[in-house]
């Protein structure tokens, strides 16, 4: 069920990886708040050279016209880790209660971002 408001909501245009996946030798784990990676969860992008146990393709949605804080934990009183104009895309990955787990990209930054933020 989508809770995520009226607004337009898109599927990010992401290619499945093909063929097998597994990782070919020991990678650097990224400092929190940089690539879309959680232990459970990881962007689409991320599944040739990122382990996880379930990958998302994201949907996107805008940020509202108040702008967004990007935050480390899904708390107010959480360290805003990016401040995020009004008008950006963002790339949700999982939404829990108040809260989205969203990204810019592929590359980062990502974080937990309030939905009311969200056009």
């Amino acid at each position: 069920m989508n809770t995520m408001g009226s607004a337009a909501i898109t599927a990010a245009e992401y290619v499945m990886p093909t063929g097998r996946l597994g990782l070919k030798g020991p990678v650097v784990k990224p400092a929190p708040g940089t690539l879309p990676l959680r232990g459970d969860l990881a962007h689409i992008a991320l599944a040739e050279t990122h382990l996880a146990a379930h990958y998302v393709i994201p949907l996107v949605q805008i940020v509202g016209e108040e702008g967004a804080s990007m935050r480390l934990m899904p708390r107010d009183d959480s360290e805003i880790m990016h401040v995020i104009s009004a008008g950006t895309a963002l790339e949700i990955l999982d939404e829990a209660g108040d809260w989205v787990w969203a990204t810019i990209g592929p590359d980062g930054p990502s974080g937990y971002v309030e939905l009311d933020a969200l056009a």
